[in-house]
C-alpha cells in the first residue's frame, strides 16, 4: 500500500456509549501497540461534538476477539505517560513522511 492510498482509505468509525448510555461517533485516528507489551492501544477523537471536544483524542486499551471489539481506559498514569509518549513518536513519524 503507498502513501497516497492510505490517504484514501475509508476512516475506521467505532460507537461509544457515553454516561446514559447514548452512543458517540468516533473515528480511530491510530492504532499502535507499546515495545515490550502484547497489549494494543487506539486513539480516537469525536465525530460530532462540541467546539471544546473538536481537538479532543481519547486514548484506549482494546482487545480484538472475533467481530467484538473491547475498550478499556487507562486509568493508570504509568501506562497512559507510556501511552501518549508512543503516540505523540507515531505522530512525529508521520508528519516527517509527509
Amino acid at each position: 500500500m503507498t502513501k497516497d492510498d492510505m490517504q484514501y482509505e475509508e476512516p475506521e468509525i467505532i460507537y461509544i456509549p457515553d454516561e446514559e448510555g447514548n452512543e458517540e461517533e468516533f473515528e480511530v485516528i491510530m492504532k499502535f501497540e507499546v515495545d515490550g507489551s502484547d497489549q494494543k492501544y487506539m486513539m480516537v477523537v469525536p465525530l460530532i461534538g462540541s467546539d471544546e471536544e473538536e481537538d479532543e483524542v481519547y486514548a484506549f486499551r482494546y482487545e480484538e476477539e472475533g467481530d467484538d471489539l473491547k475498550l478499556y481506559t487507562i486509568e493508570d498514569e504509568e501506562e497512559w505517560n507510556m501511552v501518549e509518549e508512543t503516540f505523540n513518536t507515531l505522530l512525529g513519524e508521520m508528519e516527517e513522511q509527509d
